[in-house]
């Protein structure tokens, strides 16, 4: 009788494949969307380039606009965290309103510059508490919420002010307006915008914080019963988009010199529509910093290239509405493709 022997097993298991070189992952790590969004802000930068060379590349157009572009930024990376969330916030301008002239008032300016930066912090912590409060335990929704808070924040801005602009007399924060405070030609409104936007990266892409903010926008009931308290995480984000309108008033008051109630008007569909060109999902469970800063430094530059070129704010408007629509047809399509 013929005895089949078989083969030896490998017990060893099977053989890892190779390690690919670093440079070879690159293109497959690559966001596609952050490069699309970089190769349209290059784009922006040849136009105005060849429409106005002596103008648009000046230095000092260049700080202009990525100053202008420092405060509705700020206020862009709390919408960004709010948005991921599956929330909204239509109360940031009022909210920046309201820290502007509060920080303003005669009796604040007698602190001095800490006395006005605290009360723009504390003022806009304050309003993302009220809205986080009202949404997260109130269960109102947060549009009639914020909306609410809009017309009570605008309403008490016109209060303090009684319509008139509150200049500011303080040296401290007159002087950070001034070129003799720029690093190495970078005005300071830059430096703190490009700070939170690192710190903004960093909470939503490398900690928990972030995890369950995305959690909670792509499916709030599935993270409720993986663990996470889903009303106290919604409270922390708007405590947080009122962080960023708080440190945006504080922006606005170094670059206007001044408070108004009409500050930031209309920043909430500003910082809305550069998030949502950024690639966050409006429905919640993506968000992407860098995207929103990107859309923030287009919309920017649009409104550059178009003032220096004398052309009609409306036409600008019709622009920026193309965009939005466009953007959002793409979001569309690629989440039915995925």
């Amino acid at each position: 009788m013929t005895q089949h022997v078989s083969p030896p097993r490998d017990t060893a298991g099977p053989t890892p494949p190779a390690r690919l070189p670093l440079w070879r992952g690159l293109p497959a790590r690559a966001d596609l969307r952050t490069l699309s969004l970089l190769g349209v802000l290059a784009a922006l930068v040849v136009i105005g380039g060849v429409t106005k060379p002596d103008e648009f590349l000046d230095t000092r157009n260049l700080q202009l606009v990525l100053t202008q572009a420092s405060v509705i930024g700020v206020v862009t990376v709390g919408m960004t965290f709010v948005i991921t969330s599956g929330g909204i916030d239509l109360s940031v301008g009022a909210i920046v309103a309201l820290a502007s002239v509060w920080a303003t008032t005669v009796a604040t300016q007698e602190y001095g510059f800490a006395g006005i930066l605290f009360t723009a912090v504390v003022v806009g912590l304050g309003c993302g508490l009220v809205n986080g409060l009202l949404i997260a335990y109130g269960g109102m929704v947060p549009f009639i919420a914020t909306l609410a808070m809009l017309a009570s924040a605008r309403g008490l801005a016109l209060q303090i002010t009684d319509g008139k602009t509150q200049i500011v007399s303080v040296d401290g924060i007159l002087n950070l307006g001034e070129r003799d405070s720029y690093v190495l030609g970078v005005p300071p409104l830059v430096l703190v915008f490009a700070s939170v936007t690192v710190l903004g990266w960093l909470l939503l892409n490398r900690t928990t914080f972030g995890r369950r903010t995305v959690a909670v926008g792509g499916n709030a009931e599935a993270a409720r019963l993986a663990g996470i308290d889903v009303r106290r995480q919604r409270l922390y984000l708007y405590l947080l988009s009122g962080l960023c309108c708080g440190i945006a008033a504080f922006l606005l008051i170094v670059l206007s010199g001044s408070g108004q109630n009409t500050n930031g008007n209309l920043y909430e569909l500003d910082a809305i529509a550069a998030a949502i060109i950024g690639g966050t999902l409006l429905s919640g469970g993506r968000g992407t910093v860098t995207g929103s800063v990107l859309g923030v430094l287009i919309f920017t530059t649009i409104t550059n290239i178009f003032a220096l070129n004398n052309l009609q704010s409306d036409v600008q408007q019709i622009a920026k509405g193309a965009i939005i629509v466009a953007a959002v047809l793409v979001q569309r399509r690629t989440a039915s493709t995925t």
